[in-house]
């Protein structure tokens, strides 16, 4: 009896610390000098604008952008989430961080401290940005005005508030942090877009159903779906749901925020296009030429009412 007790011990033991190690957050980039070298604000600025970093990081029942004193509730079937403060304030926000930090929280999910970022935060789709676009988005966050105050903790019941075991979710929907590649077959305009739209603008974060862990559903990426609040239904983009629209038709959706109908983008997409409008009128360009050249997918059912 004693032989069972302690070999059961010792397989408990083994599979805790197999566990633990697997589930150990792993880091993007070193805390390399030259990561802290040449960053330029003013492309920063677009890095910022394209990543749509405002939308979630503003300081709420305010209107400037770059007050990013963060507190804004994400709702989710998992529970809320408060979007922390990211501003250049050195104990609230990140005015302390090098730019290997912003880097590891961008594209691995990884926190300064060494814990897993939740992804409500969508590293999922940063992990594809370039290290010089880091770099440029640090500099200009280091000009933003200090905000005062931290965002309250997630509010997320058990199991979902076990940090550690995000290990397990980044295994199975998280990918590996790399610059996403060019495709030499491919114009010059449609890399862009394809850039803009598959990571910095990270699109399909809110344009795709999920699964019931939270993973992105490949067959129906960009496909629409319904909003993590519960609260309505995200649109089709591919040329499915954009059949009839032009590539002028969605670079002037993405900066007047009108269809060609005339209605209004409203609900979620009205804080992504104040952040589009920010853009060069070719990077909305190469938005709509990347997001036309998608494969036609039908979404999911919507439910009955």
């Amino acid at each position: 009896m004693r032989k069972f007790v302690l070999a059961a011990l010792i397989l408990l033991s083994g599979g805790f610390i197999a566990f633990w190690a697997f589930t150990a957050p792993r880091a993007a980039v070193g805390h390399d000098a030259a990561l802290e070298q040449g960053g330029d604000a003013a492309r920063g600025r677009l890095v910022f604008f394209a990543g749509g970093c405002a939308s979630c990081h503003m300081t709420p029942k305010q209107d400037d952008p770059l007050r990013l004193g963060g507190g804004l509730e994400l709702k989710s079937p998992f529970g809320s989430f408060y979007a922390p403060n990211i501003s250049s304030h050195p104990a609230d926000g990140i005015g302390r961080w090098r730019a290997a930090d912003l880097a590891n929280a961008m594209l691995a999910g990884v926190s300064p401290n060494g814990a897993h970022y939740y992804p409500a935060f969508p590293f999922t789709s940063y992990a594809g940005m370039r290290l010089e676009d880091v770099r440029d988005l640090m500099a200009f966050l280091r000009d933003t005005p200090p905000v005062e105050g931290r965002a309250r903790d997630h509010d997320l019941p058990f199991p979902f508030n076990l940090r550690r075991a995000l290990g397990l979710w980044k295994a199975m929907f998280a990918p590996a942090p790399a610059p996403l590649r060019e495709d030499p077959a491919r114009s010059p305009e449609w890399n862009r877009g394809r850039y803009l739209v598959e990571t910095l603008g990270h699109c399909a974060e809110c344009h795709s159903p999920r699964n019931a862990l939270g993973g992105l559903v490949a067959a129906h990426r960009f496909a629409g779906g319904p909003e993590l609040e519960g609260q309505g239904w995200t649109p089709n983009i591919t040329p499915h749901g954009l059949k009839g629209w032009t590539k002028g038709d969605i670079a002037y959706a993405l900066d007047a925020g009108l269809t060609p109908e005339g209605d209004s983008l409203g609900a979620s997409m009205a804080p992504v296009v104040r952040n589009m409008a920010q853009l060069p009128k070719e990077d909305r360009a190469a938005i709509a030429e990347y997001l036309l050249s998608l494969p036609m997918r039908e979404g999911p059912p919507r439910p009955r009412k």
